[in-house]
């Protein structure tokens, strides 16, 4: 009877703290890593896989309270797919009500792969569910007010979609954006191949928006970057059209001419050797990782066959035939 008296006791013991526990930890704010954070969650998503993305992305310091949390409260299987926002110094119950009720984000804004900084702002300009803040700001101003140390805009904002409760400003997005490229660079440069002559994170976005450029097929990305990374080391020059049209600027016209290619500009890699000194646009993760892991290969050239992806070319004999084949007779491209 003493033994069954102190298992009970034992046992209430332990229920006091397991509700204390849940009491303490369910409603102490999180401590996340931004302002707020975009969480996408995918149809499908299992808690233990919701628990590992929250701990990614900041949100969570580790996923198993949270886990213990949403099954004493039965909602395992509740957790709704859907874009949600993540407030600093929201509570654990609060994300578990969030996550399970479907209280997604209403409004969003997407910056496409290879958009430049100004086709970025007009989007950004002309959305109506964003507070427009930065519409009289030089592109320095905007890089002040985000943090930047760069000089130039160009290529350092993340495109992706970007989710956010009406009314919020533009420079928040313009923040967010620019965090998160900083952020897939860094971590991108970390895990880069050994031997890659690049002297900073910021040559590989330079790179990485010339690829973004030069294919919209992510199956030839890592080719065409070791084709350029094999003209690098030769010392040859990179000779590559979006670079050029990049440079011509607002007077392009749609028609790369003769006199394009030899107007000497900082961007012209015809007539200039090296990178170019900036992005040319935005690159998606999908170039940045072709830029610091390119396929080994021993071409030198490439020729759009007409369909939207090349044949590459290890000499200028080939390179020559190429053209002819796909770019003199058209008729011959498939």
């Amino acid at each position: 009877m003493k033994l069954i008296r102190s298992l009970l006791l034992l046992a209430c013991l332990a229920l006091v703290v397991a509700g204390a526990w849940l009491y303490f930890y369910s409603t102490t704010p999180l401590a996340a890593r931004a302002t707020t954070e975009d969480v996408s969650l995918k149809a499908g998503s299992s808690l233990r896989s919701v628990g590992l993305q929250l701990v990614q992305q900041g949100v969570l310091p580790e996923p198993w309270s949270f886990e213990v949390l949403v099954r004493l409260f039965g909602k395992a299987g509740d957790i709704k797919a859907g874009n949600y926002q993540i407030a600093a110094g929201t509570t654990p119950y609060q994300l578990l009500i969030t996550l399970t009720n479907g209280n997604t984000t209403q409004a969003s804004i997407t910056f496409i792969e290879g958009w430049t900084f100004q086709q970025m702002r007009a989007a950004l300009n002309a959305h109506e569910s964003v507070r427009h803040m930065t519409m009289a700001y030089t592109d320095q101003q905007i890089l002040a007010e985000v943090g930047a140390t760069e000089e130039i805009a160009e290529g350092l904002f993340f495109p992706d979609t970007y989710y956010f409760t009406p009314q919020s400003s533009d420079k928040d997005i313009l923040k967010r954006a620019y965090t998160t490229m900083q952020q897939k660079l860094s971590t991108a440069w970390a895990g880069r191949d050994a031997g890659l002559p690049y002297a900073t994170p910021y040559q590989a976005l330079i790179m990485a928006s010339i690829i973004e450029k030069e294919t919209g097929r992510a199956v030839e990305r890592p080719q065409i970057a070791g084709v350029f990374l094999n003209r690098l080391r030769l010392g040859m020059r990179l000779q590559t059209d979006p670079t050029v049209i990049y440079g011509v600027g607002e007077r392009f016209d749609g028609n790369l001419r003769k006199k394009d290619l030899l107007l000497d500009t900082p961007y012209n890699t015809y007539t200039r050797a090296g990178l170019p000194p900036t992005p040319i646009a935005m690159p998606g993760l999908g170039a940045i990782e072709a830029a610091l892991h390119p396929m080994k290969t021993k071409a030198l050239y490439f020729v759009g066959k007409g369909d939207g992806s090349h044949e590459f070319s290890s000499t200028l004999a080939e390179h020559n035939r190429a053209v002819v084949q796909y770019q003199l007779r058209p008729n011959r491209a498939r």
